[in-house]
């Protein structure tokens, strides 16, 4: 190990350390968004699986949380699960793409026709959603919790122009996730794709590194880009998993009685961030808040067909090309599931 490293890992483990307590066991779960569990969906997976834990196990185990990123980039705290100096985190498919790549498959724009048909496909229980996970689990080694939507639909937001036609892309730096797909998207539509770490998004925006970027509503409106941003363009383009991991040899070496608790816990945990995602959309907390600061459009059924005719074959073809037979299997395999789904709404 090198010493820059070693010093990083002893940081790490001096963090962790803080405010142990003599519970049994101890449980380590990171996640990128704030605790408050009113204002992000990961935010009330980690406040309502802890609470279930600690009262179900009589304080046997300590679940600490540690939300905003406290313990490094998403993808960092990923490696951190995987070698068990953390033993569970909720992650973006930004920094899951970094360890399985075929997590961009949920890349091509204008798949899921509905939020509806997006939460019965983004999840553990559906046959394409058990799929997912047994392949994740078996490149990774690591054990999945919860499978659910980062919060919604994505919006384009932006501080030099609305978007409401593909010809305003045009130009535009999009800060998007470090993923191939979302960047060939981007530029497909005639953006320039500026692919940064969340922990630098609020900057890059305030700064002009990147003139717009693009989330989901619940998630631009925690992280304020409101104050960094004028123009919201509802496009509802993409809508991509979270994904919740655990050390498979901690979860392993358990007693199987806390095994069921810390799976019941998070099945519980993940509808509840599900529904948190949902009441942060339909609330002042969502869209009518952003709509006090910022200009808000919506693009029309018309130009998003636009946008879908000219940004799906180029995805389609990079999922193609970079992940071959295996991933244009699991694409189809997607694409079949909404299918199936699109039929009882």
């Amino acid at each position: 190990m090198s010493l820059l490293k070693y010093a990083s890992a002893a940081l790490i483990g001096a963090c962790l350390a803080t405010g142990a307590t003599a519970a049994d066991i101890t449980l380590r779960l990171a996640h990128l968004n704030p605790d408050d569990p009113f204002a992000s969906h990961s935010g009330a997976m980690a406040a309502v699986f802890a609470s279930l834990v600690e009262s179900n196990s009589n304080g046997r185990i300590e679940v600490q949380v540690f939300p905003n990123g406290q313990l490094g980039k998403d993808n960092e705290v990923i490696d951190q699960v995987r070698s068990g100096l953390v033993e569970s985190t909720i992650s973006s498919s930004g920094g899951i793409a970094q360890h399985y790549p075929l997590v961009g498959v949920f890349d091509i724009p204008f798949a899921f026709p509905n939020i509806g048909v997006a939460s019965k496909v983004i999840d553990t229980d559906s046959s394409f959603g058990e799929a997912f996970v047994a392949d994740l689990e078996d490149k990774t080694g690591l054990e999945v919790l919860g499978l659910l939507d980062s919060g919604g639909f994505f919006a384009f937001t932006s501080g030099k122009a609305p978007i409401t036609s593909v010809e305003d892309m045009e130009g535009q730096r999009i800060r998007t996730m470090t993923l191939p797909t979302h960047e060939t998207m981007v530029s497909s539509l005639g953006g320039q794709p500026t692919p940064l770490p969340w922990a630098e998004v609020y900057t890059a925006l305030q700064t002009g590194v990147a003139d717009g970027q693009m989330n989901p509503v619940p998630i631009i409106a925690f992280a304020k880009f409101d104050e960094v941003q004028k123009y919201l363009s509802v496009t509802n383009h993409l809508i991509t998993p979270y994904i919740w991991t655990m050390n498979a040899e901690f979860l392993d070496g358990l007693s199987a009685e806390d095994q069921y608790l810390i799976r019941w816990a998070a099945d519980v945990a993940t509808d509840a961030g599900r529904a948190m995602s949902r009441v942060i959309e339909a609330s002042d907390r969502g869209l009518p808040a952003l709509a006090e600061k910022m200009e808000v459009n919506v693009v029309t059924p018309e130009e998003q067909a636009r946008f879908a005719e000219a940004a799906q074959p180029a995805v389609r073809a990079l999922i193609e090309d970079s992940y071959g037979a295996e991933g244009m299997a699991l694409l189809d395999a997607m694409l079949a599931s909404i299918e199936e789904e699109r039929g009882n709404f």
